[in-house]
């Protein structure tokens, strides 16, 4: 046995309407004897109780497939008694109607009812079924039962929403509903198909869920598409060009614009095209295509998403060239509700600037510390490649030198000094001998041996004392000497004593006293090295400097920066006996109170005293904020009051007045008070300052008045602002330059 339960339609006309009564089927299961024996006593319930009901379904026709209504219709053309008379049909439509709104309440009670039974039915089974069994067929049942409850429920939204609607034909009423009954009866059969055994597995739990949303969601779309109809046939016989669904506008959703080409000026356009943005055309500006719809009265719409900043959305159409329709050149505008309002906007944007000022800055920041590296390294390159042709130029020098002097450099002088053994090299020990009374040391009590190599390269590296030797043909002393490992040439002079005691010296007549190195390292192997030694040696003093020189220039800025800070400190205390602020250094976007002591000014003995502030010298965009009474503060006979500075402020300026209507004023002598902003992202302009002065130090300088032109020049360029300073024309200038 099949159980229909009859979804009806609402009528689509005031007139005649062939009512056509659409069922959806839950077949019946034929797996198990317990499973099936249940559900067979379900259906009989839900019948027997259906046909017993005096409002509900009446006794009605079984239904056939599509085909088969198709051909019952072709048969019934043919036969003029099957056709039904227009009272028929009217009190057949009127009839169905009444009985449609009776049946839903008494069909939910039935339902529940069925559903206890089916309850009470299980206990008997309890033993016949398994466990396993049970569990699964209590899902089906909620499955089921949960699909016919939302069944119900849009139907009756539907029933509500049509009959508040006017179809546009009869046959389109009458295809939709056949096309509703052919899907749920195939979405029936595909459920049904799913059981085996009595059991339902978790994959046809999710299958049946899986209909009941998808079911669910075309109706409900279904709904939209009906009343976004009835909103375009009402704004087309009100002559509306346009019209927004949903109708409240919303920030952060989607919506869709549609436009009625015959209103405007496009209408034998081919192309619409929307264009607009979002806020006064200051936000996220957009262009898209319309595309046609079906709607009576040549209805063209497309969907746009509303943003969470918006509090408008302003817009025209036109034809993608030069033919607009800009509501008579006032713009489209829609509100949008429940977002920003125009001054958060303002605020919201003011820190947008914000970030994207400082992402500029660290970019800025990131650029310059790349073009600074960039340039040290090619300052380090040219500087590296000056160190090494001085180190080559300064390398040929001494090789030119030293060659001369190896050239008349002797092995041994007879009589005078000589080298045991004769062969060595670097790293050697040897005895140098020297015979006292061949020169001015005959009388010296000691002897001592002063010495280098390679043209005293590293100055002084040998110092050694003498001792007495036991050698004949006269008074021969000798000292153990290391040679140097690259030497080429030793140098040396004798003296009566160690470095910085010796009074009497030995010179060779201020030649000094040269020896070859018999077994030294390959000349040209040495002068390699030698150059790369002094083009190190070059590298380190350029480092050198050039760390003194940023040293100086970091600790030039420091003091700079100090001196400034304790200067803008000095001059905020200035006045602290008259107004000062906590915190001390105001910064943009923070809450500040300003303390007043109107005792040390006109104001003194007034009973009220009344805050009047702007920002940026009174020129801001909000303009004066409105007056504010100020209250007593801890300290004494001051008042203060509390004050929001906006991002974009960068001085803080305000007054003092006596009544909130204005009376007498505190303005410090028509200068009005200033306080400076830090950290806003509007800077202040900057001026033009121009010195006529008669000195400028460095290129004329007489006294110290060039020198205070220089500084002061300097101080107020430090403030962005603009300098040129006027000379005459003396003859010492150089305007070469």
């Amino acid at each position: 046995m099949d159980v229909s339960l009859q979804l009806q339609r609402p009528l689509r006309f005031k007139e005649v309407l062939n009512h056509r009564t659409d069922c959806f089927k839950i077949r019946p299961f034929l797996g198990s004897l317990s499973f099936a024996r249940t559900i067979q006593r379900r259906q009989r319930r839900l019948s027997t109780r259906s046909s017993k009901s005096s409002k509900g379904f009446g006794r009605k026709t079984k239904l056939g497939t599509g085909n088969q209504k198709r051909d019952q219709k072709d048969n019934g053309e043919n036969e003029d008694s099957n056709i039904p008379t227009l009272s028929e049909s009217e009190e057949s439509n009127q009839t169905e109607m009444e009985s449609t709104v009776a049946v839903d309440e008494e069909s939910t009670i039935a339902l529940y009812q069925k559903n206890k039974v089916n309850e009470s039915e299980k206990e008997e089974l309890k033993e016949d079924v398994p466990s396993k069994t049970k569990s699964y067929l209590n899902a089906e049942n909620g499955s089921a039962r949960k699909v016919v409850e939302d069944v119900l429920g849009l139907q009756k939204k539907e029933i509500i929403l049509e009959n508040d609607t006017v179809s546009t034909s009869r046959d389109a009423a009458t295809y939709e509903g056949k096309h509703f009954t052919d899907y749920a009866i195939t979405e029936e059969k595909h459920l049904a198909g799913t059981e085996t055994d009595g059991t339902v597995t978790g994959k046809d739990e999710k299958t049946i869920e899986d209909a009941s949303v998808k079911l669910k969601l075309e109706m409900e779309e279904k709904l939209r598409k009906q009343e976004i109809e009835r909103l375009a046939e009402g704004n087309f016989l009100k002559g509306n060009k346009i019209f927004v669904y949903p109708q409240t506008v919303r920030p952060d959703e989607d919506i869709e614009v549609f436009f009625n080409r015959s209103f405007s000026t496009l209408n034998d356009e081919q192309d619409i095209l929307i264009m607009g943005a979002f806020n006064d055309w200051r936000w996220r500006s957009f262009t898209m295509r319309l595309n046609k719809t079906y709607f009576k009265g040549d209805w063209w719409s497309c969907q746009i998403h509303v943003p969470k900043e918006a509090y408008k959305m302003d817009f025209v159409f036109f034809n993608g060239q030069n033919i607009y329709d800009n509501n008579d050149k006032q713009d489209f505008c829609i509100i949008v509700e429940g977002g920003m309002d125009v001054f958060a906007f303002e605020d919201f944007l003011l820190e947008e600037k914000r970030r994207e000022l400082e992402k500029l800055a660290k970019e800025q920041a990131e650029k310059e510390r790349q073009e600074e590296e960039q340039r040290r390294i090619e300052a380090e390159k040219a500087a590296s490649e000056a160190d090494r042709a001085q180190a080559k130029v300064e390398t040929g020098k001494r090789r030119e030198i030293l060659e001369q002097l190896m050239k008349q450099a002797p092995r041994s002088v007879d009589n005078i000094w000589f080298i045991e053994p004769n062969e060595f090299k670097g790293a050697d020990k040897v005895k140098l001998y020297y015979n006292k009374t061949s020169g001015p040391l005959a009388h010296a009590n000691e002897l001592w041996i002063h010495g280098g190599h390679n043209n005293w390269c590293n100055g002084l590296t040998i110092v050694e004392k003498f001792l007495r030797s036991g050698r004949e043909g006269g008074d021969w002393w000798y000292a153990e000497v290391v040679v140097p490992d690259r030497a080429l040439v030793l140098d040396w002079v004798f003296a009566d004593g160690p470095p910085k005691v010796a009074t009497i010296y030995d010179n060779n007549n201020y030649q000094d006293f040269h020896a070859v190195v018999p077994k030294s390292i390959p000349e040209e192997m040495f002068w390699v090295e030698e150059e790369h030694q002094i083009f190190r040696k070059l590298q380190a003093e350029r480092k050198l400097r050039e760390e003194a020189i940023r040293a100086k220039a970091e600790k030039t800025a420091r003091m700079k920066a100090e001196m400034k800070e304790r200067t803008l400190k000095r001059f905020l205390l200035s006045q602290k006996h008259i107004v000062y602020t906590e915190p001390l250094d105001v910064h943009a976007g923070s809450t500040v109170t300003v303390f007043y002591n109107p005792a040390n000014t006109v104001l003194n003995g007034k009973h009220e005293i009344w805050f009047r502030c702007s920002f940026n010298r009174w020129t801001h965009r909000m303009g004066p904020l409105p007056p504010q009474r100020m209250l007593p503060a801890d300290n004494g006979s001051h008042v203060k009051a509390t004050v929001k500075v906006p991002l974009d402020a960068y001085m803080m300026d305000f007054v003092f007045s006596e009544r909130e209507d204005g009376g007498m004023f505190d303005n410090k002598g028509g200068m009005d008070y200033h306080i400076p902003v830090f950290g806003g992202i509007v800077k202040e302009p900057p001026m033009h300052v121009v010195h006529i002065a008669v000195e400028m130090a460095p290129i004329a300088k007489v006294g110290g008045l060039g020198d205070v032109v220089t500084s002061l020049s300097r101080a107020v360029q430090d403030l962005n602002h603009n300098v040129n300073i006027i000379l005459p024309k003396y003859d010492c200038l150089n305007l070469s330059h």
